[in-house]
């Protein structure tokens, strides 16, 4: 009998920020296996929603849950979260002067497949962990010397996204969540990640990418695609409304959904009166 496929689920999610309302009832389903791309204008609640999903502080959770095969996210750390399946590609990756790509990556690693390791406890083999490293970036076209760089000092943009896409293939989560990677990134950089995402994306991980424009599902079509407004998904689709999007923008969503298009105008002019 095979197994079922696990499941990401997000049901009637509220979100506030500093007492601000972000997230207003978010209903979304994600299976492995299972690519789903999330659009949106500016301030409409698509990174609150990866931030939540990955358990950040700042982000209060006050009506709503996120469950993971049944077991309730909401109260748990992010480390715990992260052990569990879920990781979060950064939209800014940060940048950790002194700590070597590869140290950072083989203590993740350990941390991630040895949940029950303590502070102290010996890591991975180096030899083990070198042979699967070398064998990934090479499987992704990155220059061994990477490994030996400090973690995204004097990276380019494209460098950090990479660095990203290696992270994703290494820690081989459950749930990939993208928040606009292909952010500030020209063309062929956008390519080289979207062609790394590709090669990692299966049957064994469910993937959301939040995305303002088409570039990075050229390689990553979505079987669906997701419209959020006002802090709520609005629509749903295929991949053909990820394209009507990125060709004629979101004054049509706007028309088709006029309660959540005055609640984001509204939005809008509480936070220039509040500057």
């Amino acid at each position: 009998m095979s197994q079922q496929p696990s499941s990401l689920k997000i049901e009637n999610l509220h979100v506030g920020v500093d007492g601000v309302d972000i997230l207003k009832g978010v209903n979304l389903e994600i299976r492995q296996g299972e690519v789903h791309a999330l659009m949106g204008p500016n301030g409409s609640g698509k990174s609150t929603l990866a931030y939540t999903l990955v358990g950040h502080p700042k982000y209060e959770i006050t009506e709503g849950q996120i469950s993971l095969d049944g077991t309730p996210l909401n109260e748990l750390d992010p480390n715990e979260r992260a052990r569990l399946g879920l990781f979060l590609a950064f939209q800014y990756p940060v940048t950790i002067p002194g700590v070597r790509v590869a140290d950072f990556l083989r203590t993740a690693v350990t941390n991630i497949r040895r949940p029950e390791r303590r502070d102290g406890e010996e890591l991975m083999s180096l030899r083990e962990f070198r042979k699967e490293l070398l064998g990934t970036m090479q499987q992704l076209n990155i220059d061994q010397e990477f490994a030996r760089r400090y973690l995204n000092d004097g990276f380019s943009g494209g460098e950090k996204k990479r660095m990203e896409i290696l992270q994703l293939a290494m820690l081989k989560p459950r749930f990939a969540l993208l928040d606009e990677t292909d952010s500030g990134l020209d063309s062929d950089a956008v390519r080289v990640v979207s062609e790394g995402l590709s090669k990692l994306s299966g049957p064994h991980m469910g993937v959301l990418i939040i995305t303002h424009h088409e570039r990075l599902l050229e390689f990553n079509r979505p079987q669906y695609t997701h419209v959020m407004l006002a802090g709520r998904i609005v629509e749903t689709g295929d991949a053909s409304l990820a394209h009507e999007l990125h060709a004629h923008g979101y004054a049509g969503v706007r028309e088709r959904h006029p309660d959540a298009a005055a609640e984001e105008q509204a939005a809008k002019i509480q936070e220039t009166a509040a500057n």
